[in-house]
């Protein structure tokens, strides 16, 4: 995008009454009418073209950006795990190159904000199979790699301390925090937030989306399977989490291949990662996720978590006929749902509030 193009944008945006505060950096290339799958990751974080394809980005938000606000991009959570789970050697010079990236980005976005005064930040979106997928794979990755090394390369390459060093981590490399993908590692909102709080690991995004849930013992597996045919679509991929009696958890790349297994699985409740509309909690014999959101929304206030929130459904090409709606409409309703529970949050707050002084 040329600087003629964005000046050209910006009159629009302003005659529009509209405005840029965050960018999707994740998908890379043509993302939809395509076959994606695991090549969702390409090129991931030890590749110099994701690294490249983000500083333009950077570049683009910083003039898009109005005064006074933060800017965030989300990105993937470093790579697939997949790709690596074999090769410890391999992983480790991934870890350290992604690291090194993310470090040479912080200081592109630390001498934006000198520039500029705006504060742009880079937000890691962990989903299930990612390298990133969980609150306890984040916190490692941060304590383990992120700091330390990026700490090191900042301190080495801007003439400052370690202690300043790694504020500025802080502060530009953040998470971005995907309501489905969390719930569908079954994770628990709260204690998540704690967690990233006590170590000051910041959530710089959040991405407001449900995924497909089925309690496996209310119904007969040859009619979940039917049920669940529909998304087991050939563009995405559709990981899926099952939890079994005992707690423990089990994974299965996609959705097509957990199928294979349904009948004979021991699981008490699968969810998969199919973005539906945050919307619909009830499609037939399957639920969604919709319950991780309305807590998040809750808790937004109460840990002062971020001030991003996208509404992160994408796959409207995708859904199974009967889910698909016109586009427009479908928008505008989970703009109305969301717009609404938060008002009805905040409605219950200033209840109680009002409770308690009396």
């Amino acid at each position: 995008m040329t600087q003629n193009h964005l000046e050209r944008f910006q009159c629009w945006l302003a005659e529009q009454d509209l405005y840029v505060f965050t960018l999707n950096g994740f998908p890379y290339g043509n993302f939809h009418y395509s076959i994606i799958k695991d090549q969702v990751y390409a090129p991931d974080w030890f590749e110099q073209d994701r690294l490249n394809y983000t500083q333009r980005l950077l570049k683009i938000l910083s003039v898009l950006l109005p005064e006074g606000l933060e800017g965030s991009i989300s990105t993937l959570p470093l790579s697939y795990k997949p790709w690596w789970h074999d090769n410890q050697v391999a992983l480790g010079k991934l870890l350290t190159a992604s690291t090194l990236n993310l470090a040479q980005l912080t200081a592109q976005m630390s001498h934006i904000e000198q520039e500029t005064g705006k504060v742009l930040h880079l937000d890691l979106e962990p989903e299930p199979d990612g390298l990133l997928e969980n609150g306890t794979e984040v916190i490692d990755y941060f304590k383990d790699w992120l700091w330390p090394i990026g700490k090191k390369y900042l301190a080495f390459n801007r003439g400052i301390s370690f202690s300043q060093a790694e504020d500025l981590l802080r502060k530009h490399i953040r998470i971005c925090y995907d309501t489905c993908h969390f719930a569908v590692e079954y994770e628990d909102p709260a204690t998540v937030f704690r967690r990233f709080q006590a170590l000051g690991i910041n959530i710089g995004k959040i991405q407001l989306s449900a995924a497909v849930k089925v309690d496996l013992t209310k119904s007969a597996r040859y009619q979940i399977r039917e049920r669940l045919r529909p998304f087991a679509e050939s563009t995405y991929l559709h990981q899926v989490i099952e939890q079994r009696a005992d707690g423990t958890l089990h994974r299965y790349r996609d959705l097509i291949v957990a199928l294979l297994e349904l009948e004979r699985s021991p699981a008490r409740e699968w969810r998969t990662h199919f973005h539906v509309p945050i919307f619909i909690e009830n499609y037939q014999l399957l639920q969604s996720t919709q319950d991780h959101i309305i807590e998040v929304l809750q808790l937004l206030e109460t840990f002062s978590t971020c001030c991003h929130l996208e509404i992160e459904t994408y796959t409207w090409d995708v859904l199974p006929a009967p889910m698909k709606l016109d586009l427009f409409t479908s928008i505008e309703r989970e703009y109305r749902w969301v717009l609404q529970k938060m008002s009805e949050i905040m409605e219950t707050k200033k209840f109680a509030l009002q409770s308690i002084e009396r």
